[in-house]
């Protein structure tokens, strides 16, 4: 059974410290940061999310800062790269930005594609993709211009327990297309125009350790949810667990963990993050859902302090 998914909705991280992520994914690498909530599981914990001017599904990074987690290691059952899309003959530019910042750089290409690797302050490893896309950020930050931001997500890397279980989930049920394969990695494309190419390692790695510098979970556009019981019914179909459809108050949401041991989400495009606030205002203050409020209070002395990062929509 082949339901859609055009491709990433956001990928969500763990790391440690809340202000040192906000400075370098909003300062450094010109995020915008699209809204601070809090875990809706452990709301005692921060839920900080980045994307371009209004956090369009496909451009959405999201972190779970935990003070005092121990660090991570990335393996088999996890994301091993999360790719940014960035516009053609920029690399250079990033290159230069980032080592002016001390984050080491390395040049890559991937089926033919040039890309720059590093790893941000927590350890978690990014991935900058230069491609030809009609996707463009209205966003912008002091020292990077339109024709040098980050417009979106280009993809992943899926490190997979058992890489060709993950392959055939992605193109059987999801609808991913098989774009090309080397010795190395299997690539898949879907239908949208970022946040579309995901490319599965076939060696399968030691196990991923979750902490610090690891994803926790890739999510995956779905429209409007209406459609769930199907989805849940195919995931079933395969021998794999769905959860009950979570509410995440910007998004509606049903997880499952793949052959491969991959923490998957399927997330629907609406309501998004203008919901409870307006555009210009987006990330400025601490939101709750309707069920948080009456504790605002008491979960506001367990987070610290946050300074925003400054930028403009064009």
């Amino acid at each position: 059974m082949t339901l859609q998914s055009v491709g990433i909705h956001h990928i969500s991280a763990m790391v440690k410290e809340p202000q040192r992520t906000i400075d370098f994914y909003g300062d450094v690498l010109g995020l915008r940061f699209v809204k601070q909530t809090v875990n809706f599981d452990d709301p005692g914990t921060y839920h900080l999310y980045f994307g371009d001017e209004e956090g369009a599904p496909g451009t959405a990074i999201t972190f779970f800062p935990i003070p005092g987690l121990n660090q991570g290691s990335v393996g088999s059952g996890q994301v091993g790269v999360t790719a940014y899309l960035v516009p053609e003959g920029s690399l250079s530019f990033w290159e230069d930005r980032l080592n002016a910042h001390g984050i080491q750089t390395v040049a890559t290409e991937r089926f033919g594609e040039p890309s720059l690797l590093f790893e941000d302050p927590d350890g978690l490893v990014v991935e900058l993709v230069a491609r030809k896309s009609s996707k463009h950020t209205k966003w912008v930050v002091p020292g990077i211009t339109q024709a040098e931001a980050i417009t979106g997500f280009a993809g992943a890397t899926l490190l997979s327990k058992q890489p060709e279980a993950t392959v055939t989930l992605l193109t059987d049920l999801f609808g991913f297309k098989k774009l090309g394969e080397d010795s190395e990695w299997v690539r898949l494309v879907g239908t949208a125009d970022y946040g579309n190419v995901i490319d599965v390692k076939k060696t399968v790695l030691p196990n991923g350790v979750p902490g610090t510098g690891t994803v926790h979970h890739i999510a995956w556009r779905v429209t409007d949810g209406s459609d769930y019981d199907k989805w849940q019914d195919a995931i079933f179909e395969r021998g794999l667990r769905p959860t009950e459809v979570k509410e995440r108050h910007y998004f509606r949401s049903v997880y499952f963990h793949d052959d491969g041991r991959i923490l998957h989400e399927l997330a629907t495009d609406a309501p998004g993050f203008l919901v409870d606030e307006t555009m210009e205002s987006l990330g400025t203050s601490l939101k709750l859902p309707d069920w948080f409020e009456s504790k605002r209070d008491a979960i506001t002395k367990t987070l610290p302090p946050i300074t925003i990062p400054k930028g403009e929509i064009l």
